[in-house]
């Protein structure tokens, strides 16, 4: 998938990434409800996915696993994204929280995150159909309480949304 970038805040301590792909909706929408396609971009850029076990449904629970290249310990980091909106092809609303291997939440700053990450970070996913047959895709990210911690959290975005452009049905 070929894309174009945008970003913007909805406010001042919010993430908003704004990404345009060469590729239908449907296609991109599996990019979040898939395991197979989570795990070929999740993660910024060196780390690498091992797993997502996805519960894709409003009340459902995914997990999925970002691994830390060698140079920055090789430790696995999980997250698990609770459902709360699925409006299908359209928007996806969850809750990401930090947690273990088991799913018990973990407090961010003691996993060495800046202040100013919360436990709960709500997110919104829209997906809009382009005229050229394309997909224009926002993400945001809502509750940072330091700019840190919002610059921390933009970047990795970022860098897991380049790896989802370069993403194709075929790898």
């Amino acid at each position: 998938m070929r894309i174009n970038n945008e970003n913007d805040n909805t406010g001042p301590l919010d993430v908003a990434i704004t990404r345009h792909f060469d590729a239908p909706v449907e296609e991109v929408w599996k990019a979040w409800s898939e395991s197979g396609y989570v795990m070929r971009w999740w993660g910024p850029t060196g780390f690498t996915s091992p797993s997502a076990e996805m519960d894709f449904r409003v009340g459902g629970v995914s997990m999925v696993c970002m691994r830390a290249p060698a140079e920055y310990g090789g430790q696995d980091i999980y997250n698990t994204w609770t459902y709360t909106r699925i409006e299908p092809h359209e928007r996806i609303e969850f809750v990401s929280n930090f947690v273990d291997e088991h799913g018990a939440h973990l407090d961010p700053a003691a996993m060495g995150m800046p202040a100013g990450v919360p436990h709960e970070v709500p997110h919104e996913i829209t997906f809009k159909p382009s005229n050229n047959g394309g997909t224009e895709m926002t993400v945001t990210e809502h509750s940072y309480t330091t700019e840190e911690a919002r610059d921390l959290s933009r970047a990795g975005m970022e860098q897991c949304l380049d790896k989802m452009g370069q993403c194709s049905p075929d790898n």
